[in-house]
Order: C-alpha cells, then structure tokens, then sequence
C-alpha cells in the first residue's frame, strides 16, 4: 500500500503538452505520477468537499494520467460539513467513469460538525469503522474482477505494471 498526498506530489496545474491518452509525458513529475497510479490495483480517494464540490487539485492529478486510471477500482473516504462530502463523490463519479475506473458502492463519509471536537479531533463511530470494512472488502472483490481487464489495457498501453 502507497500513500500518496497531492500536497506533497505537488504537481503543477496541468502542463504536458500532449494529451495523456498519448503516453508522451514530457515531465519527470509526470512520469514518477505515473509509476505510482500504474503500480496500484485499487485507489481509496480520501478528499474533502468545497463549496459542493471536489477540488482542483484533485482533478489536476487525474486529469495527468488516462491509461494508468484504466480498469481500476475506487474507493471513497470523504469529509465535509453538511452533506459529509457526499455530493462531491457523486460530482467526481462520472470523471472516474470516464477514465474507465470502477468506484465501489460502499464509502466512508464523515459528517465534520457531528464528529470532530472543539479541538478539531475526529472522532470515529462505529458506522464508519463499519463503512469502511464493506468498502475495502467491495473494493478488494472488485479489483479481483478487474485484473484480467488491467492486464490487457496494460499490455495494449504498453503501460509499465
């Protein structure tokens, strides 16, 4: 398992010249990032949600990268005031969908005005240890059913594994 924080990736706003379906990176960033997103299975998006939505950030880091995205399930832990992140999930779904990932059903959303103390600690319930065992576990089945496709998009993308 590799975490990885778009802080300290640190990529640039989106700066190749070709498009990432291409494979032509011209960056080293471009190409440490997509080393890392090749070398995982399955991804768990861990992302907060601002003014209804996912951040650029975010985006900017999927937007790098289409093959290496290909056949691959995602997860979400998400975080947020009102609706726990929720609706930038379901924003961000159809961008995944369209790098050809597979999100799972079963997330982790956590509600920061119900959880977190007067000194900005979380403070995890049971619901969420919950949410996030079936999540995994989907996430886990799901990325079994995938590795045939990964294989194959791989090989045709001559996209290192």
């Amino acid at each position: 398992m590799e975490v990885v924080d778009l802080a300290d990736l640190a990529l640039p706003m989106l700066d190749e010249r070709h498009h990432s379906a291409e494979l032509r990176y011209e960056h080293e960033h471009t190409r440490r990032w997509s080393g890392s997103v090749s070398s995982a299975d399955a991804f768990v998006l861990v992302m907060p949600e601002y003014n209804v939505g996912f951040t650029a950030p975010l985006k900017n880091a999927l937007d790098y990268l289409y093959h290496e995205w290909n056949h691959k399930a995602v997860g979400f832990v998400s975080y947020g005031m009102t609706s726990a992140g929720m609706r930038a999930v379901e924003m961000l779904k159809p961008v995944l969908i369209s790098l050809k990932m597979a999100p799972v059903h079963s997330a982790v959303s956590i509600p920061l005005r119900q959880r977190l103390d007067a000194d900005a600690v979380l403070h995890p319930d049971q619901v969420m240890a919950d949410a996030a065992e079936q999540m995994l576990i989907e996430l886990h089945e799901v990325t079994k059913a995938l590795a045939p496709l990964q294989a194959a998009s791989r090989a045709v993308a001559g996209v290192a594994s």
